[in-house]
């Protein structure tokens, strides 16, 4: 049976590669100092620790992109966390198909994973592993006599780390096993369920943004959790409170909308002059882009390099009669593509419409025809000046998980849904950007379209079309249940099931509904 390495001893960290997270550049532990009490002795080594949980995020293990991956008996780039969010967000919708014959891939967009499906193990062994990290830095930085300026602010970015792997923990599984620092190390844990699980988050983001030494918004440096990311995601979490726990919040939503619109973000719209601002956002130069980009997960093509993240997102979308030199990449892999119905939501002048679209079809007659749907050209390991990154083989381009233009867009959500906010024109703030007429009035599709639109690609796919009821019924798409034409599936499968594996493990944990 496959088992996860969690990090339960500082042995893990200290085999960390050099890192590239923003101002977390550090020299990797003594790999022989396996034991928190010889290893955790001045800042640095706690810097390099907290370095190995932000690199969770970015790399499948710590070897490289060739070396061992965290989680066993799983292929390293499948079982990178971005990747896995991909399939969980991306694959299932509209947005993108994957036309490989990896084990049961087709499953996500066919919409009939089962309990045992290997790569929804692999996303939740993540989401998890996570989780076990900046519990483990947490509960060491907070047992140890060692005085350093910046050790809270450290202990306060690991819990947004954690944070953050809990969100996609309840968006995707729902009731879950739930840890903190305060839970017995090799402890089986309990299981949350979803509803006390938001009021754990709320909690703890609230407490994050109002008592901790985090960092205040943008004052972190580019690809640090401050301030900034506590806001976000409480703000998410409250414009999916009523799929979460039955009860709509958003007024709240709105309050915490507000506060990051008065935080110093602004949309991206001044371009070098290659590429439209909208995609500078996506290329490998996009650290230039902190003043919409609010969390990253950064890549580097030479010191921080997986076969997940961008790299998977940027070499999969590229194959047939592609250009891979256009994409700033070595070769394509040939897998990932749009449907008909998600292409046809875009206008000829929309300076988001980054599609091939010359020598595809547009409709998907076989799923595993590369040329049958058009692909995706948003993410480039190219550079704003129109260069290069720094290498063909992995890409440096960094998967931007939080911008401000979805704020703007969650300001519109809420004032839809009745909160005091002026939500029409911070859409049209994200529209004018690019480049399409301004619209009059909101509704429900128009949001959601436009959400479609600007964020495609960045894994919130899933989460909208649930909230507005339109992921397993009132809209298809092809391939959708497995058919060409599309059709409603059944409504469990709003939540993926607890892996069969972890239920073997741990026997208190009870299967989602419908599994």
């Amino acid at each position: 049976m496959k088992t996860m390495k969690y990090f339960l001893s500082i042995l893990a960290v200290s085999a960390l590669l050099t890192s590239c997270i923003g101002d977390l550049n550090v020299t990797p532990i003594d790999p022989n100092a396996n034991t928190a009490d010889k290893a955790l002795v001045d800042e640095a080594s706690f810097t390099s620790f907290l370095a190995g949980v932000y690199t969770g995020f970015a790399t499948s293990g710590y070897y490289g992109a060739n070396g061992s991956a965290s989680i066993s008996g799983l292929d390293g780039g499948a079982s990178q966390y971005i990747r896995g969010l991909y399939h969980h967000s991306e694959l299932t919708t509209d947005e993108s198909v994957c036309g490989w014959n990896d084990q049961t891939i087709k499953n996500f967009h066919w919409m009939n994973w089962t309990t045992d499906d290997t790569f929804i193990y692999a996303f939740y062994s993540r989401i998890f592993m996570q989780v076990s990290a900046a519990n483990e830095f947490i509960r060491e930085a907070e047992a140890s006599n060692l005085a350093f300026a910046n050790k809270d602010e450290y202990i306060a970015e690991a819990r947004v780390l954690r944070a953050i792997a809990y969100f996609h923990a309840i968006d995707n599984f729902g009731n879950v096993p739930f840890a903190d620092e305060t839970s017995v190390v090799g402890a089986f844990p309990s299981q949350i369920s979803r509803a006390d699980l938001f009021t754990w988050l709320e909690k703890e983001l609230k407490d994050l943004i109002d008592n901790s030494k985090l960092a205040a918004p943008r004052a972190n440096g580019f690809a640090r959790a401050d301030k900034g990311v506590a806001m976000f995601l409480l703000a998410k979490l409250y414009l999916n409170a009523q799929v979460y726990t039955g009860t709509a919040r958003w007024n709240d939503c709105a309050a915490v909308v507000k506060d990051l619109m008065s935080a110093g973000y602004s949309l991206h719209t001044t371009s070098a002059g290659t590429y439209s601002a909208y995609q500078e956002l996506f290329l490998a130069d996009n650290n230039r882009c902190n003043d919409e980009i609010i969390f990253a997960v950064e890549q580097d093509g030479v010191n921080t390099t997986s076969y997940g993240a961008t790299n998977y997102l940027i070499f999969a979308s590229t194959g047939g009669e592609m250009d891979p030199d256009l994409m700033g990449i070595s070769s394509g892999w040939g897998g990932l593509r749009t449907t008909p119905e998600f292409y046809d939501k875009f206008s000829n002048g929309d300076a988001r419409n980054l599609f091939y679209t010359e020598k595809n079809q547009k409709s998907i007659d076989d799923i595993g025809e590369f040329t049958n749907g058009y692909g995706f050209m948003k993410f480039r390991n190219r550079t704003s000046d129109g260069g290069y990154g720094k290498e063909k083989g992995f890409v440096d381009t960094d998967f931007p998980m939080m911008r401000y233009a979805d704020v703007l867009l969650m300001a519109a959500e809420c004032q839809l849904n009745g909160a005091s906010i002026d939500g029409l024109a911070a859409l049209n703030q994200v529209r004018a950007r690019a480049e399409v007429p301004a619209v009059a009035a909101l509704t429900a599709q128009v949001i959601l379209d436009e959400r479609g639109r600007e964020l495609y690609q960045e894994c919130w796919r899933r989460s909208d079309l649930i909230r507005f009821g339109q992921f397993t019924s009132g809209y298809n798409w092809q391939w959708k249940g497995n058919v060409k034409e599309g059709r409603d599936v059944d409504s469990y499968r709003t939540l993926f099931p607890i892996p069969d594996s972890d239920r073997l493990a741990n026997t208190g944990l009870q299967q989602n509904p419908g599994y």
